[in-house]
């Protein structure tokens, strides 16, 4: 740990979304492979799924970067995205489910097809696993590549920790970050969740933060 210690402390305070500053580990290495494969994919379409802040915006960058792709989020696809497509080669759609226009979406999945290009899919589920009212749309989605980021695993979870607080210039010990990664849930939300209470007691409450404190928000 002493490395990933020194490594995370090092990182420039401003929050950034290339590949240097994407933490790699067990939980999302496979995703992390298929971006990195690319344009080397077996299928056009890869939907990369998990929980919020599990770091697949990060991953949609890094994609973006390397294939100078289209991106969009899923709440604001509407018909006029078609023109965007065709200048691009790939397409990002970021928070899938937050599109609800499925004539749209499969008509995008068919331009996709036609025109030989790639598609990266963010969803926190599987699109497989969502129920489409269009049969078509459900056909379509079950014709892609599938990777899962799994819940983080400890080296995961004290990279995230450490990240965040030096990403705010809070100073903490690594024997509090072992004691957090001990009780926190091995869940994304629960510690952006945790990582906010304590930035507010941090700014907001001028309470410094020691182990006392660390319990009380646990």
């Amino acid at each position: 740990m002493s490395e990933l210690n020194q490594l995370l402390l090092e990182l420039d305070h401003k929050i950034t979304f290339n590949e240097h500053d994407f933490y790699l580990s067990k939980s999302n290495s496979n995703a992390f492979n298929l971006i990195n494969r690319w344009p080397n994919w077996d299928k056009k379409i890869l939907n990369l799924s998990g929980e919020k802040f599990s770091g697949k915006s990060h991953l949609a960058n890094i994609f973006k970067l390397k294939s100078k792709a289209f991106y969009i989020n899923g709440k604001n696809i509407n018909n006029s995205i078609f023109k965007s497509i065709k200048l691009f080669e790939s397409i990002i759609i970021d928070d899938f489910e937050e599109c609800k226009e499925e004539e749209i979406l499969y008509s995008i999945f068919n331009l996709i097809d036609q025109d030989n290009k790639y598609m990266l899919i963010n969803s926190v589920r599987p699109i497989n696993k969502i129920k489409f009212n269009l049969p078509d749309l459900s056909s379509r989605s079950k014709n892609c590549i599938y990777v899962q980021i799994e819940n983080p695993d400890d080296e995961l979870l004290f990279a995230i920790i450490l990240k965040n607080f030096s990403d705010r210039q809070i100073k903490i010990e690594k024997k509090i970050i072992n004691f957090i990664i001990s009780r926190i849930d091995r869940s994304y939300r629960k510690i952006d969740e945790f990582i906010y209470k304590i930035d507010e007691l941090s700014l907001k409450k001028k309470k410094p933060i020691n182990l006392k404190t660390i319990k009380e928000i646990l």
